[in-house]
């Protein structure tokens, strides 16, 4: 079994894995605008290795109600389970702005899970399949499902696992909604994706 200690991408590689997030994030930006007819804005400020433990701080732990989230499973070199997180209340706010205004606020949440769901799907896809192919590695996603629950549901508590956190911004239609994406790997998925960020910073360097 790998050293969890020995997992923690370097400041370099970080930053790339970032820079690779931010492309993955601006194609999910352009797609999304296609599909709402609108600007659309993603920004990435921050991305951090973190346990599954605080990873659920992070998205409000015990303070927060309920989550929603997308789920992708995805395989390859690296594997492991996708989540698209929102606390519920921005979740809704986020269908309103993808439906349009003119969508009566009594249909919202009847239409939340398909919005979602192909919200989701836009975002994840774009993220994993830029970071493989700037890898130089094939993915398999799986297909997208909705999740429901408290932080500390969403996240195993098993010490062996890692999180790859990101925390969103979206801009749309004048709202300002968080979110975050999680990238939730066993300690040999992690291995694997730390060995292809540093092939990858010696590539480009």
């Amino acid at each position: 079994m790998a050293d969890s200690s020995l997992l923690r991408l370097t400041d370099l590689e970080l930053d790339a894995l970032t820079e690779l997030i931010n492309i993955g994030v601006g194609r999910a930006a352009a797609s999304l605008a296609i599909m709402c007819g609108d600007a659309v804005t993603l920004s990435v400020p921050a991305v951090s290795t973190v346990t599954p433990e605080q990873a659920s701080e992070m998205v409000g732990g015990a303070r927060i109600g309920k989550m929603v989230a997308v789920e992708q499973d995805y395989s390859g070199d690296v594997y492991g389970r996708a989540l698209l997180i929102f606390p519920e209340s921005n979740s809704l706010e986020l269908v309103r702005a993808v439906s349009g205004d003119a969508v009566p606020t009594a249909d919202i949440p009847a239409m939340a899970p398909e919005a979602l769901l192909e919200t989701g799907n836009v975002v994840l896809q774009s993220c994993l399949g830029t970071i493989a192919n700037m890898l130089h590695r094939n993915l398999g996603i799986g297909t997208p499902k909705l999740v429901e629950g408290r932080a500390r549901e969403l996240f195993p508590r098993v010490s062996k696992d890692a999180v790859l956190f990101v925390y969103i911004n979206f801009s749309l239609r004048g709202r300002r909604i968080r979110g975050y994406i999680a990238l939730l790997m066993d300690l040999a998925a992690m291995a694997a994706l730390k060995r292809l960020v540093a092939e990858f910073v010696e590539r480009e360097t």
